[in-house]
């Protein structure tokens, strides 16, 4: 009999974490042999069970799953990670690839997608569906913000004025106001509140 494909399910919301276990538990091939809910349980688990594939839900308290995943694919550079998410944002998607995830699944997605694509991951293939492809795509046409200008980009979204920022940061406030410039060009919009919203939708900045 051929062996079950076994499947780590981390995610720290208790009923989202339920019904993808019983979604998979109920396909002859597939097993969730483990479960987590934090990222540091989540790298525990994966060294001790060492699971064929995780769903790893994107937003995780404290170590979120970008971070995680980066963690496990660095130790076990084989480890079959799909990241699980609500939010289509290009940097969210860009972020958990690069990170080492396989692929990227939003949660809305219907079972029979979600239950493919571990079947095509395990199978060691890549798959990317064409709406995240397309997000994707997106994000390679866009310039990269630098560190501090995402320092400055999440002082502003939480509505600090340019001596705030430069006061929080220790710059000066013309420095302030020339990362401001840098990050509306490269964002490619024309005040701050435009900045503070194609950061939300593009997934560089979440609500905390």
């Amino acid at each position: 009999m051929k062996e079950k494909i076994r499947i780590m399910v981390v995610d720290d919301h208790f009923v989202v974490r339920m019904g993808l276990v019983g979604s998979i538990n109920i396909e002859p091939d597939m097993t969730v042999e483990v479960e987590a809910s934090t990222g540091q349980q989540a790298i525990a688990n994966f060294r001790q069970h060492r699971p064929d594939i995780v769903l790893m839900d994107l937003k995780l308290p404290g170590m979120g799953g970008v971070e995680t995943t980066g963690i496990i694919c660095k130790e076990f550079p084989d480890a079959s990670i799909i990241m699980l998410s609500t939010h289509d944002g290009e940097e969210d998607i860009y972020r958990s690839l690069q990170a080492g995830a396989r692929t990227y699944l939003l949660k809305t997605a219907a079972r029979e997608e979600l239950i493919d694509t571990i079947r095509t991951v395990h199978a060691g293939k890549r798959c990317i569906s064409p709406a995240i492809g397309a997000r994707l795509a997106e994000r390679m046409t866009h310039a990269e913000l630098t560190l501090r200008e995402l320092d400055v980009l999440k002082l502003i979204a939480s509505g600090k004025s340019n001596k705030e920022i430069g006061g929080a940061l220790q710059i000066a406030e013309v420095t302030v106001k020339l990362h401001v410039g840098h990050i509306l060009a490269k964002l490619k919009v024309n005040d701050r509140t435009q900045a503070a919203t194609t950061a939300l939708q593009r997934g560089i900045l979440h609500l905390d």
